[in-house]
């Protein structure tokens, strides 16, 4: 089940989400120092990230399950969020270079599904960065954060999600070292912690990221999508002209009149 977005926001407008976004960003950008003429996208509640990325990418798209909202992003020029069906994308195949994934496969119901539909968009050779919750870690316990919701993860379970999904897992990091407490003294010290948790390896990071790239030696097997239009038995204008009904293209063989069960031959 998504968390609301008026709760994702209200979290990254606090003190504790304002410093989680920033220590969160400096992993992105050591991961993806430069996305200069790419196209990206963020899937998820992924607009407190993308800012940063504006000013280099050809264009930036934010995407948003609609079981989860969409808030209006940016603020100051013309809106780049769209509240979509996260398993079936408005994107053509292969449109998109580096794709953000975040506070989505924490909560979906379907992850192969979405998945797959990541896997068509991307372009070849592109990249993806997933961050989830970690399951190891103390944020994934506190409920007072959007990564306290949902099902975690830890680095295995995500690895082997993107390898069955058609993903090369290039690099994984770490991040959220600081204990998620809303009192001063662990804001002010949040960057001593996630120096020091980098450098000794602390064991309970709260997110783990993984970056990944898109296999092209194989075929993902084509998603099944629900037809707008039911496909209906329509019978010939008369016997005369043909013998049996049609579903599209696709003929019916005439029934026997010589069975006894059709009802034609009761009269």
């Amino acid at each position: 089940m998504y968390q609301d977005v008026a709760d994702l926001n209200a979290f990254y407008r606090a003190p504790l989400g304002q410093v989680a976004r920033r220590l969160m960003l400096a992993r992105f950008r050591a991961l993806w120092p430069n996305v200069t003429g790419a196209r990206m996208m963020g899937l998820g509640y992924a607009t407190p990230y993308l800012r940063i990325f504006q000013e280099e990418a050809e264009r930036v798209l934010a995407f948003a399950p609609a079981a989860q909202g969409v808030l209006r992003w940016p603020q100051d020029t013309a809106s780049q969020v769209c509240l979509t069906d996260e398993f079936t994308l408005p994107l053509a195949d292969e449109s998109m270079d580096r794709i953000l994934m975040i506070h989505v496969l924490e909560h979906t119901e379907a992850r192969s599904a979405m998945m797959r539909e990541v896997w068509r968009v991307m372009a070849p050779g592109g990249r993806l960065l997933v961050a989830v919750a970690n399951r190891r870690g103390i944020w994934s316990r506190a409920d007072h954060t959007p990564f306290g919701h949902g099902s975690p993860f830890n680095d295995n379970q995500i690895d082997r999600l993107l390898r069955d999904s058609m993903f090369t897992p290039l690099a994984t990091e770490f991040a959220l070292y600081v204990p998620p407490s809303q009192r001063g003294l662990a804001l002010w010290s949040a960057p001593a912690w996630e120096r020091l948790g980098r450098q000794w390896g602390l064991p309970l990071p709260g997110v783990v990221l993984v970056e990944a790239t898109k296999q092209m030696y194989g075929a993902m097997p084509a998603t099944r999508r629900r037809s707008l239009r039911q496909r209906m038995l329509i019978p010939s204008p008369s016997r005369a002209a043909s013998s049996a009904p049609q579903v599209g293209t696709v003929r019916i063989p005439p029934v026997r009149q010589t069975d006894s069960t059709d009802p034609h031959n009761s009269a």
